[in-house]
């Protein structure tokens, strides 16, 4: 007796349901929103800069592909492949150091048949390593465990330093404090580190004259990275060198006012004044065209998303869950407040792009599967059974 395959009979609609279901609509939502933005922009901002536009446009459907495959996992399954992919990454970087591919000063990438940048992929290993550590520490974590996490920490974002890669650098050390800092690190430890980095910076207004003079060597920092600060302090002091980013980024977000100029009418973006204008500098371009109105709809799809993200970590049920949802959300707040502080001139140069609005394939992959996790924690909560 031959048994009818009911499932052959069934709608494609019925069929790819199962893939959808329990996913966090409020989140989707402000996906959307930004995703819609982004689009819009790379549309007027690329539109005489070859196939950017299109090629943004794939890109995001590589990135929601990857997000879709991504939230069917669950997440016991993510916290079985954090060590693994951590190690794969340190290995990366390790190779990146041994046998890298140097383009403009930078030695990031590394050919495997198909060039990656392996910083990108610490950007999730590691607030998912640091979740997984101490969620197995849970009730019984110690001082030592944290100087572990630390060490852990500390290795990829010295190998990232190194590249040197400042922006990534920064980004992959947030998130690991993240982490950090909710699984419970007393504020006397991190009070202090604080009150040093702020009094390193009165001091560096104060003598900028002195350590920005020609000749100063930072140590600390390569050369370039020293000139970036520098001309943060005073972006007059080389107004067609170092300072001309920030100087027509800072006129073409000024001159959007209230309503902007109108989409595919900046000025400054369209006589190309504004440098790197699809990618780390276009909420430049998109300021100038959409003005005030325009970037207060931004910034509210951003909150919107990283709000709901922090509420998905508060109803995840395990620690594991709770902080790498947590870090994920916040990672995409240094993302916005380190772009959008560095085009506007209140933070140095770093080379961080402006989350579904700047283009780069690797970045946009790397967006997708932090949004796929933090979908797939949400998704597992709901169908949890009562």
């Amino acid at each position: 007796m031959t048994v009818p395959l009911v499932l052959n009979k069934l709608p494609l609609r019925q069929r790819i349901a199962p893939v959808f279901r329990g996913f966090d609509a409020p989140l989707l939502l402000a996906m959307a929103l930004l995703a819609g933005l982004g689009l819009l922009t790379m549309y007027s901002v690329g539109f005489d800069h070859g196939a950017r536009f299109s090629q943004h446009g794939r890109n995001m459907l590589i990135a929601l592909l990857v997000l879709l495959l991504v939230a069917q996992i669950p997440p016991q399954r993510l916290m079985a492949l954090a060590l693994p992919i951590y190690v794969a990454g340190v290995l990366l970087l390790l190779g990146v150091e041994l046998f890298g591919i140097e383009r403009k000063g930078s030695q990031r990438w590394i050919d495997l048949g198909v060039v990656i940048q392996p910083s990108e992929l610490l950007k999730i290993a590691m607030p998912l390593m640091l979740a997984w550590w101490f969620h197995r520490r849970e009730g019984r974590l110690m001082p030592l465990d944290f100087v572990v996490a630390l060490l852990v920490l500390a290795l990829p974002t010295a190998l990232i330093i190194n590249q040197p890669d400042l922006g990534t650098a920064l980004l992959v050390l947030a998130t690991g404090l993240f982490v950090i800092f909710f699984a419970g690190l007393s504020w006397k430890f991190i009070l202090p580190p604080l009150l040093l980095a702020a009094l390193g910076v009165v001091a560096l207004i104060v003598m900028e004259p002195q350590w920005c003079a020609p000749g100063v060597d930072w140590q600390v920092l390569h050369e370039y990275q020293r000139r970036r600060v520098c001309t943060l302090l005073d972006p007059l002091e080389d107004p067609l060198g170092q300072g001309f980013h920030v100087i027509q980024s800072t006129i073409a977000i000024g001159s959007g006012g209230i309503w902007g100029k109108g989409f595919m009418q900046g000025t400054q973006t369209h006589l190309e004044f504004i440098p790197e204008r699809t990618t780390d500098f276009v909420y430049a371009a998109f300021a100038e065209e959409f003005g005030l109105v325009g970037v207060l709809i931004l910034f509210g799809g951003f909150l919107f998303l990283i709000v709901r993200g922090l509420q998905i970590a508060l109803e995840a049920p395990t620690l594991f869950a709770r902080l790498l949802a947590a870090a994920l959300s916040l990672s995409i707040f240094v993302h916005v407040f380190v772009n959008i502080g560095m085009v506007s001139g209140i933070l140095p140069v770093v080379g961080l792009p402006l989350p579904f609005i700047s283009y780069g394939g690797t970045a946009m992959v790397t967006l997708g599967v932090g949004l796929g996790m933090l979908l797939s924690i949400a998704r597992a909560r709901r169908l949890m059974p009562s």
